[in-house]
């Protein structure tokens, strides 16, 4: 598993947030229709705003039941990084993320299903094997490169933790 640790200041995370329910297999319908109810211009807005790490355009899964329980209520931001002292436009939400350290999975291949198998490895492999635990923040996918039909695509999964 392609990992590495990093250490990252206090962030935020800015965008367009709504309270989903819980889906592990396959696309979260109610995701795919808060993303694709936002206007185009609204994606070139927020990715101009993007100014610190993790880069781009962020999926970002927030407030999740401790347990993970599918159907439990989360809040997810379609949005990006952007350092503390940006100016952030007042029709935006904000997640506020205090410093801390990330682990920080890449994937490469079929879309999502790759990212599911990352996400199921980092709880039966990488973190009984490894001196980390899950600390309290959100958990943030970027996708680095992609098809055109989202068919395949390189992606990372931050996820923020802290020493066993």
């Amino acid at each position: 598993m392609d990992t590495r640790i990093v250490d990252r200041p206090a962030f935020r995370l800015v965008g367009h947030a709504a309270r989903v329910p819980l889906i592990h297999q396959g696309i979260n319908p109610h995701i795919q229709q808060h993303i694709t109810a936002l206007a185009q211009e609204e994606h070139a807005r927020l990715k101009a705003l993007s100014d610190a790490e993790p880069a781009g355009l962020l999926q970002v899964c927030d407030d999740l039941d401790p347990d993970s329980t599918e159907g439990s209520e989360l809040t997810y931001l379609h949005g990006v990084a952007v350092s503390r002292d940006t100016p952030v436009p007042d029709d935006l939400d904000a997640i506020e993320v205090p410093a801390g350290r990330w682990a920080i999975f890449r994937t490469t291949g079929p879309h999502p299903q790759g990212l599911q198998n990352t996400w199921a490895a980092t709880a039966t492999e990488w973190f009984p094997s490894n001196p980390w635990r899950l600390r309290p923040g959100p958990s943030i996918v970027t996708v680095l490169e992609r098809a055109d039909d989202f068919s395949t695509a390189t992606c990372e999964l931050w996820l923020p933790v802290e020493p066993t």
